[in-house]
């Protein structure tokens, strides 16, 4: 239950560099568990391939019943990473790899929203199953042109653009995809231990297969793919990050000593302040350093030193801090869809926070003390941030609230679903009337949060500004953890 309040809004003040509470009447404890709901609800709207009988966002219908075709392999379902028809397996591991984070880590406080987690789950690591295995040697990366795709605005269930197919092998590797899926099903076969051991099985299996490949055959999809990839999801970090990331998964679904000396050879020690489906090396670290922390092994040590150096780097008042805030309070990382940003480095926060207190831990910044609390506050602001608490009012999540995006930058959602318009719109039919008109999208996309608002924490509504107005698997797949951890403290 969301109740009224007399709340205190906590903005940064970029002259003092300090936050200030301030107090405003009228204000309320979002309803965490209505909007964990809706955020994985969103995910039924990305679905590629044929749609189940459960479907509840039924504006969508069947799409890319060909995928693989090219290929002769069967490369259907998935899902597609944003706005557009593509499906990019990069971010979309990313995606599963954090779905599965935040089940194993918030499950329990997920309540009847656990069966919808493993069921975005499963839709995804069935794809990317049939990605690792459908060709002896070779792994499935993506299918569909993102440059023929991105000349068009037309629905998903009329796609006409050439659905070519990618891969990567041990001519042409990608060290950073095939680690990266690995952590996705490495991650996910501990999601269905228990309650499908089979299926479970044939994830780790699968896993262990593909990091081999990622190990043995050295180098990155961005090189092997080109304009395929790039500058779409360029694997800009390099892959050591992804081997490492891929590593320590493993190493937490098996406990074979052989990753956790891989992940020592790798030497992977640079400093970080960011989190995205690019840049694993923050995630690993708060992955591994709950072994020294839950387990107290001292093996593990350097890692939760490596992660609260991290965390020093994101607090408003370190010393060692290089995250800009904007006046309203929000983390601002870069300029381009920055809510994944937030919602990610918010996940962690929130993780590294709950072994902090399981553990009573504290540590410091320099002369700052951080606690468990520390780290809750400022991911709750963040959260509530996104959930409406800012300078606008406005939800960043499409459906939650009465004021939130109307216009966001996505095909399906803006163009009129088959049921009302059973003829496709072609390639470009659908630029003039619906893509550049200010009327609001005609299909609500349910818990969809998009990119979000600019340093100053103004957003315009205008589905041509993609880079704030466009939603994206990854942006909700960090929050759905956060606003679990939430949904059990706060709502009833």
């Amino acid at each position: 239950m969301a109740l009224a309040v007399l709340c205190l809004v906590i903005l940064f003040s970029s002259t003092l560099n300090s936050w200030q509470v301030v107090e405003v009447a009228g204000g309320s404890t979002p309803n965490y568990r209505d909007a964990l709901a809706k955020s994985l609800l969103f995910f039924q709207g990305q679905r590629s391939g044929r749609l189940p009988r459960t479907q509840q966002i039924d504006w969508r219908s069947a799409s890319g019943l060909s995928d693989g075709s090219f290929a002769r392999v069967d490369l259907t379902g998935g899902y597609y990473d944003a706005g557009d028809n593509v499906k990019f397996n990069f971010p979309m591991a990313f995606t599963t790899t954090m779905l599965s984070w935040s089940t194993l880590e918030y499950g329990k406080k997920m309540g009847p929203e656990l069966q919808s987690a493993r069921a975005a789950i499963r839709w995804a690591t069935d794809y990317l199953l049939k990605c690792a295995l459908a060709t002896p040697g070779k792994l499935y990366v993506g299918v569909g042109d993102p440059n023929s795709d991105h000349r068009c605005w037309e629905r998903p269930e009329d796609m006409d653009t050439v659905r070519s197919v990618y891969s990567v092998s041990p001519s042409n590797p990608g060290s950073d995809v095939a680690g990266e899926t690995a952590a996705a099903l490495a991650a996910a076969s501990l999601v269905f231990r228990t309650v499908d051991p089979a299926y479970s099985r044939l994830l780790l299996r699968t896993a262990q297969k593909v990091m081999q490949f990622a190990i043995q055959y050295r180098g990155s999809y961005s090189d092997s793919l080109g304009s395929a990839v790039c500058p779409f999801y360029c694997s800009y970090s390099g892959y050591k990050d992804e081997l490492l990331w891929g590593a320590a998964w493993l190493f937490r679904a098996t406990n074979n000593v052989y990753y956790f000396n891989f992940i020592k050879s790798l030497g992977a020690n640079d400093g970080t302040d960011i989190f995205s489906w690019d840049n694993k090396y923050a995630g690993a670290r708060v992955l591994l350093s709950r072994r020294s922390l839950l387990n107290r092994d001292m093996a593990f040590e350097p890692y939760r030193q490596q992660a609260e150096d991290f965390v020093c780097r994101i607090l408003p008042n370190s010393p060692y801090s290089s995250t800009q805030y904007t006046p309203g309070g929000l983390m601002f990382k870069l300029s381009q869809s920055n809510l994944q940003y937030v919602t990610s480095i918010t996940f962690l926060l929130t993780t590294y926070s709950k072994y902090m207190a399981a553990t009573k831990h504290t540590f410091n910044c320099g002369n700052l003390l951080v606690t468990s609390n520390t780290l809750r506050s400022l991911s709750k602001r963040q959260v509530d941030y996104i959930l409406g608490e800012n300078p606008l009012k406005m939800s960043y999540m499409v459906g939650y609230g009465s004021d939130y995006p109307r216009r966001i930058h996505h095909r399906g959602s803006s163009l009129p679903s088959e049921a009302i318009h059973p003829q496709s719109f072609g390639c470009e039919g659908g630029f003039q009337p619906f893509y550049y008109t200010a009327n609001p999208n005609p299909n609500i996309l349910t818990g969809a949060v998009v990119g979000g608002p600019n340093q100053n924490d103004f957003f315009p509504d205008d589905r041509t500004d993609y880079s704030h107005s466009e939603p994206a698997t990854y942006i909700n797949a960090a929050l759905v953890g956060p606003l679990a951890f939430f949904a059990g403290s706060f709502n009833m």
